[in-house]
Parts: C-alpha cells; structure tokens; sequence
C-alpha cells in the first residue's frame, strides 16, 4: 500500500507513468467510465476548496467509483484521537483524499490507515497540485528535457512539492521567492534540490525570466489566514515586501514565457488580470487537468 503525501514517494517511472496516463484519460475520457467500479472514496476536508474538491469528486465518479465528503471539524475527527478515527474511515472507503493544515496530523493519518491516503494540501506539500502542473508542462512541451520553469513568490507547500517533482522528472526549476513560510521549509528536500543541479534560487526576477519556458506564481497569503483579521499586519506586510514581485508585463519585459497559477487567483496581487487571459496562458488548463492527473493517480493506487 502507497501513500501520496508529497511526491517524494513515487520514482521517476511512476510519476510519468501517471502524467501520461493523464494525458491519455484526457483525450479517451469514455474509456475509462467503468475503471474504478464501485470503488469509494473519501474526501476529508479541514481547509476550504474548490478545486481539490471538485476534480476529485468529479474523477471518481467518472472513474465508476464514487465520493464521500467529510468535514473534519464537523465530525469527530476534531474530537478525537485521529488513528482511532480514521481506523474505522479507512474500513468505509477504498481511498482517503486529506486536506489537512497540519502535516503531523495527515502522517498520522496515514499511519493508522487501511487503504492509500493522498495529501490534497497541506502547509508542507501539495502533491496533486504538483501533479498536473507536470502534466501541464509536458502535454504542452512534448518533454521535460530542456526546459525551465520559473516559480516566483512565497516558498510553501506548492512550492515544495514541484522541487519534488521536477527533480524526479528532469525539468529544470528556478526559484524566486523572498519570502519562505517556516513552517513549509524542508531542508531534506533542499539539501537534495541542491545537489540535483535542476534546482537554483534566483533574485533578480527580469533576468530569471529571460530564460524560461514557464513561469508560475501562487498566492502570497495562505487561504486559511486570507480573511484573518489578526493577519493583518503580516497580510501587509507581505504585500509590500511582495508587489515589486508581481506576475506583470513589466516585470516579464519582451520574454514571452506560458502562464501559470495554480489558483485561487487574486489579481492585482501575484498577477495583474490582464495575463490571466493572455495568450500565453494555460492557468485553466493547469486547473482542468487536476481532475485527469488525479484520475491516472487514482487508477494506479486503486486498480490490481
């Protein structure tokens, strides 16, 4: 039994085997009506969603299967000890899908139970996410080899789980982020970014762009503490240190590089509204193919 918590746990192989058995689900959806017959899966939610929530819902239940959702903090989950929760869960369900704000909590999740557990967002990683962003780049490039995509903002759970990813698949990434989230940052996961020679840190955002393929950025500010009136002052204080930063036609100069957000967008802060429609941008079909991605990651958890 496989757990998907970050990415670190899939090899090379099988991260391109699912990336291409994305691509394949993607463009054959019909085929596959009938893959996951009768298989259940439960989506455990403790941070909001649109995206997660929906795509795996929806790849489910194409997939022949079926969901079930449940709020974390509505349920006893919140009152009681988690392995003896989620010991009785796992006996309910095929696959659990977690999106947790702890990561201690999703490891003890994973600890206790019976079937896969796939992190759909924690404050460490973002699996999924990292995912279809692979998938994105290589249904639009054809390959890994030679090509660069440049992350720009907040080093967090995102972020991490694309340094595993790209390491894994060969893609070089550049990273600009002046601001890192303590509790995001892995120094395993660093020490090894470095020695791969995939992975640099840049600080200057005009020249790091001229040489990239991909440039992506996220929010500056995690959703859990968007509306947080105790935030405030870090809100700000983020927002200044970060709008010299934003994803804008300035900033890329004469580069022409694909769009990406992994999205909720909040335009006028990571990216101006004008290059969320730009031609250039692939921001939705970066979001499209989570649901596909997470299909192929279902099959190949779930199918003997």
């Amino acid at each position: 039994m496989k757990h998907i918590l970050s990415l670190k746990e899939l090899n090379s192989s099988e991260i391109m085997e699912i990336i291409e058995n994305g691509i394949k689900i993607k463009s054959s959806p019909k085929d596959y009506y009938k893959f996951l017959e009768g298989q259940g899966l439960l989506l455990l939610f403790q941070k909001t969603s649109t995206r997660t929530s929906l795509s795996f819902q929806s790849a489910i239940n194409q997939l022949g299967g079926y969901a079930v959702t449940l709020d974390w903090d509505k349920s006893n989950f919140s009152i009681s000890p988690i392995k003896y929760e989620v010991s009785y869960a796992s006996r309910n369900s095929n696959v659990i899908m977690a999106r947790l704000k702890k990561n201690k909590d999703l490891l003890e999740l994973a600890k206790y139970s019976n079937v896969p557990v796939i992190n759909g967002c924690c404050e460490k990683y973002h699996p999924t996410q990292a995912l279809a962003d692979l998938m994105t780049i290589y249904e639009t490039s054809g390959t890994f080899e030679n090509i660069t995509l440049t992350y720009i903002g907040v080093h967090n759970n995102v972020t991490n789980s694309l340094i595993a990813g790209c390491i894994k698949v060969g893609l070089n990434l550049k990273l600009v982020t002046p601001i890192v989230n303590e509790v995001s940052w892995d120094h395993e996961l660093m020490d090894e970014a470095t020695k791969s020679g995939l992975v640099t840190i840049e600080t200057d955002l005009k020249s790091a762009v001229t040489t990239t393929d991909y440039i992506y950025t996220d929010t500056w500010i995690d959703m859990e503490n968007y509306s947080d009136p105790s935030y405030k002052d870090e809100r700000d204080r983020r927002i200044k240190l970060m709008l010299p930063y934003q994803l804008n036609k300035k900033n890329l100069n004469d580069a022409n590089p694909y769009i990406m957000h992994d999205m909720p967008i909040h335009p006028g802060f990571e990216i101006e509204e004008d290059l969320i429609e730009d031609e250039k941008s692939i921001i939705y079909q970066q979001a499209e193919n989570r649901m596909h991605v997470e299909k192929a990651l279902l099959i190949s958890l779930l199918q003997k």
